[in-house]
């Protein structure tokens, strides 16, 4: 399973979303036998996971965004705080 879990580390956010699209069709074609079922359902959730976290960065980036004096946005700050 480490090996899955590195590959799919390794994911953008779009090339994981559309991974989890297949897993889900495939589940819900009712077509795949249990025990594959239950392996793509696993692999699905470390999918949702990874999604799931990439969107959680990205708000937190845009949270970041600092407002000037006229309240439009003047800058942003990286994610990991300022000067890294």
């Amino acid at each position: 399973m480490k090996e899955i879990d590195g590959e799919i580390g390794k994911m953008s956010f779009e090339d994981a979303l559309r991974a989890l699209e297949t897993v889900v069709r495939d589940l819900e074609s009712g077509d795949v036998p249990l025990d594959d079922s239950i392996s793509l359902y696993e692999r699905g959730e470390k999918l949702r996971k990874h999604c799931q976290a990439r969107l959680d960065a990205a708000q937190a980036r845009i949270e970041k965004i600092v407002a000037g004096p006229d309240g439009q946005p003047a800058g942003t700050q990286s994610f990991d705080g300022p000067g890294a």
